[in-house]
C-alpha cells in the first residue's frame, strides 16, 4: 500500500532579530556568524506564541491542504524540545484547536531536534500499518539559547506539520531509514532553562557522522544515488553545515537550496527539516524525488525518500507557501525587546 503525505503546512513567526543586533549587545563578530556559519537572523515567537500555537497554524495550513475532515485524523504526535508544559501534553491542545477530538491518539515527543521527523515517521508507520486512516506528525519549537552563547545567533522559532495517509497523496514516501547512536552533543537537564553544546564536539562526531551515515544507508537501501534526486534537505544546525553535508555526499547547490532556511530564520530545532521540505513541497514538480535526512542531538537521524504526485499542483496554493511566510513583512527586533520576549528580562517580584 502506498503511503505519504496527504497535506503538509508550515508556520513561521514573522518577529525577528538580527545576527548583528545579537552581536552588538554582546561584543561578538557578526561577520563570523555570517560568513562562517550562514547566520544572517532568525525567527522569535510572541509573547503570546509557543510550540502549540506554531502547532495549531501549520496543521490548519495542511488541513487546507489535504481537504480532509479533521475527524478523521487517528493520531498526532507533536515532535519538540520546547513544550510549554512539563506535564500536560500539547497534542490534546492541538487536537482540540483543530476539531479532531475525541477519538484520537496523542503523544509529545522528544529527541532533540530530530522530534518532528519522530513525529512524521510515527504517523507514516500508523498509517501503513492500517491502525489509522489518517495521523498528523508535526515538529515546533520556540527559540532557546542562553544569553551571549553562540545558539543565541541561532535558536529560532517555526512549525511544520504533515498529515500521513494512503489516499489522495502529494508525495509518496517511498523509503525510510534512521541511525541512532549515543553521542551526547546537546542537553538540558531537568529544571535547566537554557541547553548546553559540546562545542566542537557538536560537528564530526555528531551532525556529520550520522547525517552522512543516514543518508549513506537510505540511498544504499533504496539503491538510489544523489543524481536521482531534485532534492534534497538536511538539518540546518547553520547555513554551512547542511550544504557541506549535501555537497560531501555529491548533492549539487541547486538541490539543497530551496530547502535552505536557516540564514533567514535560524535554526527551528525540531522543525528545522520538516520546514525545509515544506519549502521543497511548494515548488517541486510530479515526478520528482526528495530525499530528507534530519539530526536530533543524543543523537540520531530520520531518512526519507519522497516522490511527488500530480496532486501537488491542486494544493500548494491552498496555504501560505514557506518562504512566503521567510519574506511576508518581518518585523525586526532590538535585543531589549526579544529579550523580553523570550522572558530573558523577569522583574524582581517574578
Amino acid at each position: 500500500m502506498a503511503v505519504g503525505i496527504v497535506g503538509y503546512g508550515a508556520y513561521i513567526p514573522r518577529h525577528r532579530i538580527k545576527a548583528e543586533e545579537i552581536a552588538k549587545v554582546w561584543g561578538a563578530d557578526a561577520p563570523t556568524y555570517k560568513r562562517g556559519l550562514g547566520l544572517v537572523e532568525k525567527s522569535v515567537p510572541s509573547p503570546d506564541q509557543d510550540c502549540i500555537t506554531m502547532s495549531v497554524e501549520a496543521s490548519r495550513h495542511a488541513l487546507a491542504r489535504a481537504g480532509v475532515d479533521p475527524k478523521r485524523i487517528g493520531a498526532i504526535y507533536i515532535g519538540s524540545e520546547s513544550h510549554p508544559y512539563a506535564v500536560k501534553p500539547s497534542g490534546t491542545v492541538v487536537a482540540e484547536a483543530i476539531g479532531a477530538t475525541p477519538e484520537i491518539h496523542c503523544a509529545d515527543l522528544e529527541f532533540a531536534c530530530k522530534a518532528g521527523s519522530e513525529g512524521m515517521f510515527v504517523a507514516l508507520s500508523l498509517v501503513k500499518a492500517e491502525q489509522v486512516e489518517l495521523a498528523l506528525g508535526i515538529g515546533a519549537d520556540t527559540s532557546q539559547g542562553a544569553p551571549g552563547d553562540a545558539l543565541e545567533y541561532s535558536a529560532s522559532a517555526g512549525a511544520a506539520a504533515y498529515i500521513m495517509g494512503a489516499e489522495k497523496l502529494v508525495a509518496v514516501c517511498e523509503q525510510t531509514y534512521s541511525y541512532m547512536t549515543d553521542t551526547p552533543d546537546f542537553w538540558r537537564r531537568e529544571y535547566q532553562f537554557y541547553p548546553r553544546h559540546g562545542g566542537r564536539f557538536t560537528g564530526e562526531p555528531a551532525y556529520f557522522k550520522h547525517t552522512l551515515s543516514c543518508a549513506e544507508g537510505l540511498m544504499k537501501k533504496a539503491g538510489a544515488q544523489p543524481k536521482d534526486f531534485r532534492w534534497a534537505v538536511f538539518h540546518q544546525p547553520n547555513g554551512k553545515f547542511p550544504l557541506r553535508a549535501g555537497k560531501s555526499l555529491g548533492f549539487k547547490d541547486e538541490q539543497l537550496q530551496q530547502g535552505l532556511l536557516c540564514p533567514q530564520i535560524g535554526n527551528t530545532y525540531s522543525g528545522a527539516s520538516p520546514l525545509g521540505l515544506t519549502a521543497v513541497l511548494d515548488v517541486a514538480k510530479p515526478g520528482e524525488r526528495i530525499m530528507m535526512v534530519s539530526y536530533g542531538s543524543g543523537s540520531g537521524s530520520d531518512g526519507f525518500i519522497w516522490r511527488v504526485t500530480g496532486r501537488i499542483d491542486e494544493v500548494r496554493d491552498k496555504a501560505p507557501q514557506t518562504w512566503f511566510q521567510v519574506k511576508d513583512r518581518p518585523m525586526y527586533l532590538e535585543y531589549g525587546a526579544y529579550a523580553k520576549f523570550r522572558g530573558k528580562i523577569r522583574k524582581a517580584a517574578e
